[in-house]
């Protein structure tokens, strides 16, 4: 017998009050916009600025040591991470150290960087010192990466847009990328209110949450298109209703195997990747809420063609008189 977490056939209204759940997305995205405005996000090295120093030793490297022995000197923000390459010996154990910027200062001063040495040299007898490598990356440079994080996201959703409306309608983009902009707010705001670490990663998860829910979103609006070719004369709810209840099965399989991996990875992983993945559960639940109860609500007020077998450049331009 196969495992159904849905049953294989179901007939939930999903549109009888689908102008409470747009109502409830609008005043979720004003609370994240508040919380930004407030008190901003938590940026991390990345975006803050920092220096970066690079580490040798002849003993194998011992993150979990190296950032338990930094953190006495109470630097903030603070991120440890090995350094594999083939052409390493076998004594040529290498690690990189990011430090963010500290108060009223571009880079770690040269004392601070001289502390790093004492306390890792305390529970690495094979420390090299002086470090071979120390850089500092300042707030000009933080700042590019901030704009050109932005502007990854808003192609990205741009993309969106255009590959919707030449594989559909118009509408089923506003709908698409409504939903997108929708996940983007709520996990920026979420990030903001709890004040969980921002760095490059996260924009990874974001970009990576925009995939994740607008392939939800296409498999729901691919099954729309057909229910409309099939059924021309049904109100339009209904259609969006049918098509979403035989697409409920392969979505909630989906995000609750693609949920099931993420939650092992936040127990399990770590704090290095910890953000990332809770930015990836965070987005999967919302991208799935944005799938059902976003897009296809866009999509029910904009209206969409109902003929699709005659091709008309007028006919995907008017709004749908089949609203409820």
């Amino acid at each position: 017998m196969r495992l159904r977490l849905v049953p294989q056939e179901t007939s939930i209204d999903f549109f009888s009050r689908w102008k409470i759940w747009l109502g409830i997305s609008a005043f979720l995205m004003i609370v994240g916009f508040g919380s930004y405005a407030i008190q901003g996000l938590n940026f991390g090295i990345d975006f803050r600025g920092g220096t970066t120093i690079r580490t040798e030793s002849t003993q194998p490297v011992n993150v979990a040591a190296y950032r338990e022995a930094l953190a006495a000197l109470e630097l903030g923000d603070v991120a440890i991470s090995e350094v594999f390459d083939p052409t390493f010996g076998p004594e040529q154990n290498v690690a990189q150290i990011r430090i963010q910027a500290q108060e009223g200062q571009e880079s770690v001063s040269a004392d601070i960087v001289s502390q790093v040495g004492d306390a890792l040299s305390a529970v690495d007898p094979g420390l090299k010192l002086p470090f071979p490598s120390v850089e500092s990356v300042g707030p000009k440079v933080s700042g590019e990466l901030i704009q050109t994080a932005v502007i990854a996201v808003l192609l990205a959703i741009g993309a969106v847009l255009i590959y919707i409306w030449l594989r559909f309608e118009w509408q089923f983009a506003l709908g698409a990328v409504a939903a997108l902009v929708h996940d983007v707010i709520l996990t920026i705001g979420i990030f903001s209110e709890l004040q969980i670490k921002f760095d490059l990663a996260i924009i990874a998860a974001l970009l990576t949450i925009v995939g994740y829910s607008l392939n939800d979103t296409v498999v729901v609006f691919d099954r729309v298109r057909e229910n409309l070719r099939k059924y021309k004369k049904r109100p339009l709810a209904e259609v969006l209703n049918l098509s979403i209840n035989e697409t409920l099965s392969r979505t909630v399989m989906t995000s609750v195997t693609t949920l099931l991996a993420l939650i092992s990875l936040f127990v399990l992983g770590g704090d290095v990747i910890r953000g990332f993945v809770f930015a990836m559960i965070w987005g999967v639940i919302v991208g799935t809420y944005s799938s059902i109860f976003v897009a296809s609500a866009i999509l029910l007020y904009l209206g969409v063609k109902r003929d699709w077998s005659k091709p008309d450049a007028s006919a995907g331009t008017q709004f749908g008189d089949q609203q409820p």
